[in-house]
This record gives C-alpha cells, structure tokens and sequence, in this order.
C-alpha cells in the first residue's frame, strides 16, 4: 500500500527508521557477544528506569556481586569468579539493557516529533506505533528470557532465546521495509515478488534455526565439516523421544538441521538471483540488490562454516550473527526493488 506522506518528509523519515535500524544491528551483535561471553545473567534485576545507573562505588560494585551470588550461575558454575572478572561480564549485560533504552527513546522521541508536526499520515502513524510496542515488547521478553536462568539451571531458556532474537530481527526487518516504502515512488504499490517472499520467509527461519542453535550451545559440537565428524547424519540424531522434540532440543540434530536449512537458503537464494536479475523488467537497481543477495547470502555460508570449523571463536560468530542481518537485509532490497504486479 502506498503511503501518502509529504514528499519533502518521506526521505527525513526514512534516514530516522534507518538509523533505529542500525542501532537495531548494533543491539543484535552487542546481545550476541553478552551469549557468547556467559554474561547475560550477570544482572538479576530487572529495572527499566534506575538501571540505568552502574554502580558507581566500591560499595555498590560489592552489593551487586552479593545480588549475583545468590543465584544459580554463581552457586553452581562461578564459585571461583572475583569482583574484577564479575565486573566483565556485568558490563558486557549493561551495555546491552543500556542500546535497548536508547533504542527505544531513538525511535519515541522523533515520532512523537513527527506526529505532532503532523508529518505522518494515518497509515504510516499507525505501522509506527506498532513499530514501537513492538520493541517495547522486545524488552519485555528479553526479561522474561534472562529470569528464565535465574531459577535452578543456570542457563537461559532456549526456547525464550530464540523468540527474543526472533522479535529483535522482525522489529529490524519492518523498519527496513518501511524505511525502503519510503524512499521508493511515493505510487508505488502492488503484489511483490512471491519468490522472493519466500526467500526472506526462509532466510528468517534460517535465522531463528540459528538461534536454537546458540541457546543450545550446539555448536560447540561436532566441529567439523561437510560432515559431523565422519557421518552425514550425527550419531544422536534421534536420541530423544518422542522424536520431533530432537528439533528442539537434541544439541546433535538442532546443529544438523541448521547445517541442512543453511543449504536450503543458499540454492534458494541462488535460483532467485539468476531467475530474476537477466529479466527485461528487473531495473538496474534491483539487478544489483540481487547481485548483494548473491555475494552475501555465499558470504554467510562460508561463515557459517568458519564458526563450526573454529569451534564458536568470539569474533567469527558474531561476524556470522551479523552477516544473518546483512543477508536478510539483501534480499528485502532485492525484493523491494523487483517491479510490483499490478491489479488490472
């Protein structure tokens, strides 16, 4: 649906969604590395307003400590841990709720400057506002994620996990697309590719898959490819009964499944690059998203490897969790930018 937004206004907006957007990234890399260093439990309260404020004196560092004794990451894996190495990981979980608050007043405060400048029509004020309980939503469930470690097993819900960084890369991925409504032809309209709503439909299930994955610790297993050790299929593939919760929940057929969708998204993306880019209505602009989505969508596969292949080395993963945004990101342009069909 075309939105009817001042022209003058339509490329201000956009820049500003854009804008959350890479913020958005920024958040999703920062979360990864807070999983990927164990520091994610490291605060275990949940304040919205005066957690804002780190502890500012020896006093405060030692009563935070004292919090984070009393919980089970603590008591049963970090006996051992002094107030130097605790002061590590608390940073790393600050510095992520931080990005979130100033996320969340990057987008409210221009909005509200633009509704009440009457910039937005009913349409687009309406996706924004959903735009933003959306991520009001997101911290909401990434509490809800981290409390989910602070009981017996000290650890995270997988499942939690995966519907927190589920939500995060749904907020990113409509703030692009509203961004990309934005800067095209105030006319633009019509069905878009379904091809290539099937590709970023894949991509993002690919994602999620990679998710399970992280909140299974599953790749830290099996540490070899093309095969998992010396077999196609590992071993415990079907150790669990019954036998669809081994796609949940089985380390060995959560990875082999992400290895296989991983295949999957690379020839789909493929086939969409060289079945559209040589068509005579693929504009010049959508031809070199496609090229994009072809260069990326190989980039993220060979990184993909490179992080089983290095055993999850810190720098190597989170360059994979962001080559997951990047490729979502080609082939929402490349989708975008494909000539819409029209009704008669």
């Amino acid at each position: 649906m075309a939105l009817d937004v001042d022209p003058r206004t339509r490329r201000p907006i956009a820049i500003w969604l854009l804008t959350v957007a890479a913020l958005v990234v920024a958040m999703v890399v920062l979360g990864g590395l807070t999983r990927l260093t164990q520091s994610g439990l490291s605060i275990v309260e949940w304040k919205p307003v005066t957690g804002v404020v780190p502890p500012l004196s020896d006093a405060a560092w030692t009563e935070e400590f004292e919090k984070y004794k009393q919980f089970p990451e603590f008591q049963k894996l970090n006996r051992s841990m002094t107030l130097d190495q605790f002061k590590g990981i608390f940073w790393y979980e600050w510095s992520h709720r931080l990005l979130g608050r100033i996320i969340g007043a990057a987008f409210l405060l221009p909005f509200l400057w633009f509704l009440l400048r009457r910039r937005l029509d009913r349409a687009l004020a309406l996706k924004l506002g959903g735009l933003f309980v959306l991520g009001g939503l997101q911290g909401v469930v990434g509490w809800w994620m981290v409390a989910s470690g602070l009981v017996d097993h000290p650890d995270v819900s997988h499942y939690r996990l995966t519907i927190h960084f589920g939500l995060a890369v749904l907020l990113y991925g409509a703030l692009i697309w509203v961004a990309l409504d934005l800067l095209g032809p105030p006319e633009t309209a019509g069905s878009v590719d379904r091809a290539g709503l099937v590709v970023v439909l894949l991509v993002y299930l690919q994602i999620l898959s990679g998710a399970l994955v992280a909140g299974l610790d599953a790749g830290f297993g099996w540490n070899t490819w093309p095969l998992m050790f010396d077999r196609i299929v590992p071993e415990q593939w079907l150790d669990l009964e019954p036998w669809w919760l081994n796609f949940f929940e089985n380390t060995a057929a959560v990875q082999f499944s992400h290895r296989t969708t991983a295949y999957i998204v690379l020839g789909a993306a493929l086939w969409f690059w060289q079945a559209r880019r040589k068509l005579p209505s693929t504009t010049p602009g959508a031809r070199r998203a496609l090229g994009a989505l072809h260069g990326v969508v190989w980039l993220q596969f060979l990184l993909g490897v490179a992080t089983v292949l290095s055993v999850v080395q810190i720098p190597i993963a989170a360059a994979h969790q962001a080559g997951a945004l990047a490729l979502l990101t080609a082939a929402l342009v490349a989708v975008h930018l494909l000539p819409r069909r029209f009704a008669p």
